[in-house]
């Protein structure tokens, strides 16, 4: 590999892409899936870490965290940057398919980004018939919003702390079907069990400015139901947890979603 080789728009546009899925404390050299991606580019990890450092100082969700990232982020840096979250519906399934490519993968597998064991290829569950081109651009970008929004929350349930990725769901705060321009923002995603997404979409739960859990009256005239009180009751009032280098949810997306799904009665 020749030393100072430069980087190009294809190859930004995917370590982008990971720069999405990792939490700023995992931007350096001997991160899995940094070094994955390394391999896969005949680049040095040193080289992807300190261009995903680059990346983080352009980003404002880390900026309201008080977190700076590398300074000498170059012209096409911050193009790419631009361009990138400029039209995320456009441009996201552009960089999944680029990293799958990158990595091999056929369209009966899946590609993860897994922080603690690196970029994990499998096999993806039969669907029924072949996609259509705008199912497949649909479904590259919610691949993508999955590992984002899971990996900002640690892998974790923002509510349980529940660590199993099958019973998680990436949870959209303002619909997919309504807010498009947000559907594959991160800030837009919170990590719940399966149990606690279909509350939050059902409006049973909310979550307030200090990203407290807020049960609804309904839900409350359940609590003496053991299963609504170790799984609800014992969690209300509590703050959303997140890595401390997360980029927070959006107040003004659950805001809205209290003003307009969430059940006062």
């Amino acid at each position: 590999m020749a030393a100072g080789r430069r980087w190009t728009r294809d190859e930004l546009l995917v370590a982008l892409n990971l720069y999405h899925k990792l939490t700023f404390g995992q931007l350096h050299a001997r991160q899995p899936a940094i070094v994955a991606l390394a391999g896969k580019l005949e680049r040095g990890s040193n080289s992807v870490a300190m261009k995903l450092c680059n990346f983080a100082s352009l980003d404002p969700a880390l900026k309201l965290r008080g977190i700076k990232g590398l300074e000498g982020a170059s012209a096409l840096d911050r193009t790419v940057w631009n361009e990138f979250h400029g039209d995320l519906n456009e441009i996201v399934p552009v960089s999944e398919e680029a990293l799958r490519k990158l990595f091999g993968v056929d369209e009966g597998s899946e590609l993860e980004v897994l922080p603690r064991e690196g970029i994990r290829v499998c096999k993806r569950p039969l669907t029924g018939p072949t996609e259509t081109t705008a199912n497949v651009k649909q479904r590259r970008g919610q691949d993508y919003f999955r590992d984002a929004v899971l990996n900002n929350f640690g892998g974790r349930c923002g509510v349980t702390q529940l660590a199993v990725r099958e019973l998680l769901i990436a949870s959209h705060i303002l619909p997919w079907g309504t807010h498009v321009a947000e559907r594959l923002n991160v800030r837009n995603g919170l990590s719940l069990s399966r149990l606690h997404d279909a509350a939050f979409d059902q409006g049973l739960i909310a979550f307030d400015d200090s990203l407290r859990l807020v049960i609804s009256p309904r839900l409350k005239a359940e609590l003496p139901q053991r299963a609504v009180a170790e799984n609800f009751g014992a969690y209300s009032g509590q703050p959303l947890r997140l890595p401390d280098d997360a980029a927070l949810p959006e107040l003004a997306f659950l805001a809205e979603h209290r003003a307009k799904k969430f059940r006062k009665s």
